[in-house]
């Protein structure tokens, strides 16, 4: 039996599609590794539910309240059945002494984490919607894409996209219209894909401009 295998078998829990593992502002004495499926992680903004991250396999989630003993500060919901590893605050403990390597690479995503939050609120900061789409992409194509011969691949699903930037599906249905006729994005079954990531950068660099002194 393989060391996962056995990490399974003492800590693994199965959870169908649309179980909510916890809620925002409960309170939580447990995290989570994901082993198969998918949990996506949300918050409320005022009245809009915005999905802040889907998490895959190998990624874990809900530590913070281990940590710091605080209330959660988001809500988990399993968007596909999921296995995952529920871990306690001692077994927890336990696993950051006793492995470096654990250490390292729990260290190395809540820096990354800290880096999309950053990015969230300068996306936050930005009035024009057009700009708050192309900002966001541009983003995660430079952090997430992976390189193809026609460009950056970003496999996120465009429903998907209003939840993470804080808009309406509408709104973010006309700024891809509009990246799409001036073929800067396609949209393709593995995602969205960015055909020119300069020319985005470049395309943003104008709506900036255009906001702070407006049409000449």
């Amino acid at each position: 039996m393989s060391a996962d295998d056995k990490l399974y078998e003492r800590f693994g829990r199965e959870f169908p599609a649309g179980h909510v593992l916890f809620r925002e502002g409960d309170a939580g004495r447990e995290m989570f590794v994901v082993q198969s499926g998918k949990v996506r992680i949300s918050k409320q903004v005022r009245d809009v539910e915005k999905t802040l991250v889907v998490l895959g396999p190998g990624e874990f989630f809900g530590e913070m309240s281990i940590l710091n003993n605080n209330p959660r500060s988001a809500t988990a919901t399993v968007d596909d059945p999921a296995k995952l590893l529920v871990i306690d605050p001692k077994t927890f403990e336990a696993m950051v002494r006793g492995n470096a390597e654990i250490a390292v690479r729990m260290i190395k995503k809540l820096a990354a984490r800290l880096q999309e939050t950053d990015e969230q609120i300068e996306n936050l900061l930005l009035r024009d919607h057009n700009s708050r789409v192309v900002h966001f992409l541009g983003n995660l194509a430079a952090r997430q894409g992976k390189p193809t011969p026609d460009g950056v691949l970003i496999e996120i699903a465009v429903k998907e996209l209003g939840g993470k930037i804080g808009l309406d599906n509408e709104r973010v249905d006309e700024v891809l219209g509009r990246l799409i006729r001036a073929r800067l994005v396609k949209i393709t079954d593995s995602g969205l894909l960015v055909q020119d990531v300069n020319k985005l950068r470049e395309f943003l660099e104008f709506l900036e401009m255009k906001e702070k002194f407006g049409e000449i």
